[in-house]
């Protein structure tokens, strides 16, 4: 089982269908968001729809685990079955556990939930008080400490007294919007403001955006005394569920590393940028050999103690750091060589920093920008030019997987002649800074392929099945056909796999549980394996998906947001408990259709409308699509709207004229129960296998015509 939006509110109200009995919880709020390292605390976490019977935390990265906190209930209230949506859960963090965020899910008899976020941090954590609404009933705290709050309601402003000494140096981190982006049903997000003043209310230091919408500031006190933070909503506005943490230090803090890339196993000069930092040359780092490639969040030493960890870019290409002559100009570009990297700074306001390469005709690059998304300030804007400085080819944000950031990439760039090119990057609103960091990664453009999982969780119940959509994303040529697998299923749970087949989008992996698994969760992996052409040789390229929970949008559409794990839920039975096919594989001619049969086993009582259907789709948009090419579902012969008692329904297929000779493609037959206005569950028959035979020679048509004629 499986659950995600469905339909818009108007559709809905107009046709009010009976709904679903059960739906999973959506987490939408953790009171208090952060934990400190070597600690065991207790925490509330809030959600939509009940929660009752939850059993088990599982919490991303090492260090971190949680256990749910049973309520007390009587016999009598368990029989009942009341709603829950208040829980209590503990997290204990080890002190070795790595600062910053991490995703956790609960399960639950209903199904794992949506993603909730833990901030781990290594001073105490205070709370708000009831009453600090004001700046007579500011809540006085120490220093350095963590404080937890919501902007809770339209006008919210809450107030916090602390101590500063002249010369002291504090950095106030806020982490609020970036909490909600992986809340499932919050379609509006905060969009905090703090202010420091002094103690009789006047403004000394003020901050908004830095990450994202959230602020951060630092700043040295010029006397002794007490002063004031004041944290709300930029527009005064406010919700329940907008919690955040502020984490209050005087210790050094360090935004970004330049340069941002290193290779592993090698010395690198590494300087630390940001706040409270000793006057000190750059210190020389060693990354480990098994460390991984890509990003990685790392703990630096000053002065016997870990610094806050800072993203830095694992890489096994050759390193170039930018130059100390000006490179401002096209005429002035520092030379590189291809394939290589490039570590580069917009130092200033209105820097553009310049690389020239000599390259080939008709070879092909990708050429990408790694900033933004890695922490850096930059906005990063990139040109190629030719020779005489006239732009070929440009990129200002771009796409990796479901969601856009403001990194640059230029791919698949071919070279229009043999010549010299030049590499031009800037910031598109002309800023600069040290933070203004950037990494430029160039690499021959070669067929590869990424994955996107929709969704993040798979619900199951004994004896049912579910089904995930995996969508390849096809990159420099790539049409081949990927293979889909799984790994680290959990106990009575099995998985048959389908392929994305050439020059489609979608395959389908169908989780099915036993009849007497046991309820349980576990994080599974889901990746595709292909064969790819790098340079003159064929070689297989095994991939990991990208997965995705999916967010409402305002009106019922539906979003995304990257989490680090596909959970698959067994639970208790739910409101359906099988769907079985009268066949489990049809073989079709370009021409013909085949009727495949629809059985449904309804829970005692359920009587909500179900719709069957081999797409995975919502408000008009397909998300889902394993069906060969040139299948097509004939609507108006097929029965897929079952209501009432009804049990039994039917699919028409037909294969058109464009149907190509395909074996034994994985197809899921649907069951789609709507649960509110926006969502549905989705229940999977078993696969059913669609073969699409080779179209008949004329010839042979002819004479299987005659040796029909014959027989009759």
């Amino acid at each position: 089982m499986r659950i995600t939006i469905f339909l818009s509110v108007v559709l809905l109200l107009a046709s009010s269908p009976l709904l679903a009995q059960t739906s999973y919880p959506m987490l939408m709020s953790l009171e208090p968001v952060a934990a400190t390292a070597g600690t065991t605390s207790e925490h509330k976490i809030r959600s939509r729809y009940s929660m009752l019977g939850a059993h088990r935390v599982l919490v991303s990265g090492e260090g971190v685990t949680g256990e749910i906190v049973q309520p007390e209930m009587t016999d009598e209230e368990k029989e009942k079955k009341p709603s829950l949506t208040d829980i209590k859960v503990l997290f204990t963090v080890q002190p070795w556990a790595q600062p910053g965020v991490r995703d956790f899910r609960i399960a639950t008899p209903a199904g794992a939930s949506t993603i909730g976020q833990l901030v781990i941090v290594r001073d105490a954590v205070v709370r708000e008080s009831a009453d600090n609404d004001t700046q007579a009933q500011a809540l006085e705290i120490p220093t350095p400490i963590t404080i937890c709050g919501a902007i809770e309601k339209a006008e919210d402003v809450d107030y916090f007294k602390f101590t500063a000494r002249q010369g002291q140096g504090l950095s106030f981190h806020v982490r609020c919007m970036r909490l909600q982006d992986r809340i499932h049903d919050l379609q509006q997000h905060a969009d905090p403001l703090i202010t420091i003043r002094t103690a009789a209310g006047s403004t000394i230091a003020a901050a908004d955006n830095y990450y994202a919408a959230d602020p951060y500031l630092t700043h040295v006190f010029k006397e002794d005394g007490e002063y004031l933070l004041e944290v709300r909503d930029v527009r005064y506005q406010g919700n329940t569920y907008w919690q955040y943490s502020i984490e209050i230090s005087d210790r050094p803090q360090v935004t970004n590393v330049y340069p941002l890339a290193v290779n592993p196993g090698l010395p690198t000069p590494l300087e630390m940028i940001g706040f409270q930092l000793p006057a000190q040359q750059a210190t020389f780092y060693k990354m480990p050999w098994e460390i991984g490639l890509g990003r990685q969040w790392v703990s630096l030493e000053i002065a016997a103690e870990l610094t806050n960890p800072v993203p830095v870019v694992i890489t096994k290409q050759p390193l170039v750091d930018e130059s100390l002559a000006d490179n401002n100009r096209h005429e002035d570009a520092q030379q590189v060589t291809l394939p290589g990297g490039i570590n580069g700074r917009i130092e200033q306001e209105s820097d553009l920093d310049h690389y020239a390469f000599e390259a080939k005709k008709d070879e092909v690059w990708t050429i990408r920008v790694i900033a933004r998304r890695h922490q850096s300030m930059l906005d990063s804007n990139l040109r190629i030019l030719n020779a005489e400085g006239k732009q070929l080819v440009a990129s200002d944000d771009f796409g990796v997987g479901k969601r856009n950031y403001a990194d640059s990439c230029v791919e698949n760039w071919k070279v229009p002649a043999d010549g010299k090119y030049t590499i031009e990057i800037r910031d598109v609103h002309l800023r600069g800074g040290p933070e203004f960091v950037y990494f430029i990664e160039s690499t021959r453009a070669q067929p590869y392929f990424e994955l996107q999982a929709d969704t993040d969780k798979t619900q199951l119940s004994p004896g049912t099945a579910g089904v995930v959509f995996v969508r390849v994303v096809r990159k420099n040529g790539f049409e081949g056909e990927v293979l889909l697998n799984t790994a680290d299923l959990g106990e009575g749970v099995t998985a048959a796999s389908g392929k994305i087949l050439p020059g489609r989008n979608d395959g389908c992996i169908i989780f099915q549980a036993a009849g007497d698994a046991p309820m349980g969760i576990s994080n599974v992996k889901i990746f595709g394996t292909a064969t790819v052409r790098q340079g003159d040789v064929e070689q297989p390229m095994t991939v990991e998906a990208g997965y995705y929970q999916e967010t409402y949008m305002p009106g019922g559409g539906r979003n995304h947001f990257p989490v680090e794990a596909h959970s698959v839920n067994v639970g208790e039975p739910s409101d359906l408990l099988s769907v079985k096919l009268g066949v489990s594989s049809v073989t079709l001619k370009p021409g013909e259709t085949a009727q495949v049969d629809v059985e449904i086993q309804r829970a005692e009582g359920f009587k909500a409308n179900v719709t069957l259907d081999m797409l995975f789709r919502h408000l008009g948009s397909v998300y889902g699509d394993s069906l060969p090419e040139g299948v097509e579902i004939d609507a108006n012969a097929s029965k897929t709207l079952l209501t009432g008692d009804t049990s039994k329904g039917h699919i028409v297929i037909k294969a058109t004229d464009k149907a190509k000779p395909v074996e034994n493609q994985q197809i899921s037959v649907m069951a789609n129960v709507s649960l509110n206005f926006v969502m549905k569950a989705t229940y999977s028959s078993a696969p059913l296998l669609v073969t699409i035979a080779p179209a008949e020679e004329p010839a042979e048509a002819e004479e299987e015509a005659e040796d029909e004629a014959d027989k009759q």
